[in-house]
Order: C-alpha cells, then sequence, then structure tokens
C-alpha cells in the first residue's frame, strides 16, 4: 500500500530510509533498556495468550464481558508487536534503517491498534453500563452477535479512519536528514524531517484523534456517570460496592490509557523538539497497558483468576 506513494512521489523523495537513532540524549548507554522492554513484552505476549486460553477452555467465562476482555488481548499482542521487535533489533543488533514503506506500515499500525483499543474500552463500559442500569435486559441486549457486530465496526472504523495519518506523511518532501531521535515511526517524529509545511499532518493527527478517540472517552465518561447515578440510588450498600467493583478494573485501565493520550496529544500539539520523557512515554503507552491490562484484570476479577487455576492446573496434569 505504501510502496505505491514512494514511487508517486519519486520526484519528490531524494531519501529511501530512515533512521532511528532510540532514546533522546542516552544513546551510549540505551541498550541497557533493552531488559525491562523485553521483559515488559514477554510478559504482555504471554500474559494476553493466557487470557485467552483460559476465555478459550472455561464455559463459565464464555460470555460478552470476557469476550470483550480477549479482543483487548488481540489488540495488546498486536499494538506491542508492533514497535517492541524493531525497537529490540536496534538495540541488540544496531538495526537502525527502517525503509519509508515500512516506517509508514508502522504509523499507520499503531494508530489502528491505538484506536482499536479505545474502542475496546469503549464496548466494555456499554457492558458494564447494560449489565448495571439494566440488568434485566442484559441478556437480550448484550449478546455474541453484538460483540461480533461490535468488534468489525471497530476493525473498519479505525482501519480507515487512520489512513490519511501516514497517507499525509508519505506526501511529504523528506530532502535531506532522515535522522529521527526516536524508537519508532511517530508522525510526529518523521514528519519532522519534511522540508515542506507538515502543520497538514499535525492537523490531521489531531482531528482524527480527538474525532476517534475523544468521542470513545466522552461516551465513556456518559456511561459511568449513568453508572454512578444507578449505583447510588441503589438501597443496599453492599450491592452498590458489588456493582462498583466490576467496573474498578476497567476504570483503571481507562485512566492510565486516556491520560498518557492526552499528555502526548498535548506534546504533539505544542510541536515540541524530542527529548528523553516524551519519547520514552511514547514507547511505554505502547507497551505498558498491554502488560498492566491482564495483571489488573487478573488480580480484581475473581472469575477469571478461578480460570487461571484450571488452565495451570490442566497443564501440570498433561506434563
Amino acid at each position: 500500500m505504501f510502496s505505491t506513494f514512494k514511487v508517486s512521489n519519486s520526484s519528490k523523495l531524494q531519501i529511501s530510509e530512515f533512521i532511528l537513532l532510540g532514546f533522546p540524549g542516552i544513546h551510549s548507554w540505551q541498550h541497557w533498556l533493552s531488559l525491562p522492554l523485553a521483559l515488559l513484552y514477554l510478559s504482555a505476549v504471554g500474559a494476553n495468550i493466557l487470557i485467552l486460553v483460559t476465555i478459550f477452555q472455561d464455559s463459565a467465562l464464555q460470555q460478552p464481558m470476557y469476550y470483550f476482555l480477549g479482543i483487548l488481548s488481540v489488540v495488546d499482542m498486536g499494538l506491542a508487536t508492533t514497535i517492541m521487535p524493531k525497537i529490540l533489533a536496534i538495540f541488540w543488533f544496531n538495526a537502525k534503517v527502517i525503509s519509508l514503506p515500512e516506517c509508514f506500515a508502522q504509523i499507520y499500525a499503531i494508530h489502528c491498534f491505538v484506536g482499536m483499543e479505545s474502542g475496546v474500552f469503549l464496548c466494555m463500559a456499554f457492558d458494564r453500563y447494560i449489565a448495571i442500569c439494566h440488568p434485566l435486559r442484559y441478556p437480550s441486549i448484550v449478546t455474541n452477535a453484538i460483540v461480533v457486530k461490535a468488534t468489525i465496526f471497530m476493525i473498519l472504523r479505525n482501519g480507515l479512519f487512520v489512513i490519511p495519518v501516514p497517507v499525509l506523511a508519505s506526501q511529504r518532501n523528506y530532502c535531506s536528514r532522515n535522522e529521527i531521535d526516536h524508537c519508532l515511526c511517530s508522525n510526529l517524529g518523521v514528519t519532522s524531517l519534511a522540508c515542506d509545511d507538515r502543520r497538514p499532518n499535525s492537523i490531521c493527527q489531531l482531528v482524527l484523534a480527538w474525532l476517534g478517540m475523544g468521542s470513545d472517552l466522552g461516551l465513556i465518561i456518559l456511561s459511568y456517570i449513568l453508572i454512578l447515578r444507578s449505583v447510588l440510588r441503589l438501597n443496599s450498600a453492599e450491592a452498590a460496592s458489588k456493582a462498583l467493583s466490576t467496573c474498578s478494573s476497567h476504570l483503571i485501565l481507562i485512566l492510565f490509557f486516556y491520560t498518557v493520550v492526552v499528555v502526548i496529544s498535548v506534546t504533539h500539539l505544542a510541536e515540541t523538539k524530542a527529548t528523553l520523557i516524551p519519547v520514552l512515554l511514547n514507547v511505554l503507552h505502547n507497551i505498558i497497558p498491554p502488560a498492566l491490562n491482564p495483571m489488573v484484570y487478573a488480580l480484581r476479577t475473581k472469575e477469571l483468576r478461578a480460570g487461571f487455576r484450571k488452565v495451570l492446573y490442566l497443564i501440570r496434569e498433561k506434563k
């Protein structure tokens, strides 16, 4: 897809590859960060695979709430795998070179998976809203068919919605510098090398981010306002506590995810020069949620913990 952009703009493009330098300001010892990052990546992949296997094996978990969690696990693994192999290759093998089509493809994949994660959080908020505010209607509203339709919608929305970001990046004129002070191809880092005006790229990314994830966040907030209003009307303190506890893990993940998104967006809007903290935050935002999500749900969801024990018991029995 992106190679065609390169050919069509061959008169403009005078460089054929970018060089990812890694974390700005710490190039001499950044390879020491490879161990914690590799451990985070392996824990993210391993924990999310365990969640998928547990949901598949345990019939008690085969319901919409856990299907959405399984979809989140797939998205998390996709997001982490989009960036971590290249980052580790930079640190371990000094493989800093990345072609323009590969770079634009990575920009597309990152934006797509981040948008899908936001969409999954919205679906999970909707699931909790129906379960708490309309419990009698829950089985008839949140069905397996709804899960499938929501998944297809998220794939199509984010797959098509973010296309303008890499397309506009590929249309810029990269005529001189090709070194990016980053570990991955971020839209801001790549277009900062352009010799022509990159404001259309910045505006496009911000507009798409606030239309997509901004609308998701607005609907999530509305869902939890309605949930809170419904919980406060309950006469039993125990029932209210139980209702809120089912939402706690979801709220922890949402708070972390959107806080970092807002910080990165503000940094982007300010068009500040790449420094260590924003770059590190950008990388961690793509690897910590995939590792954190399974841990939070495992710690706070009794049914999931029971499912883990069953799967681990089966594994030991087979040995």
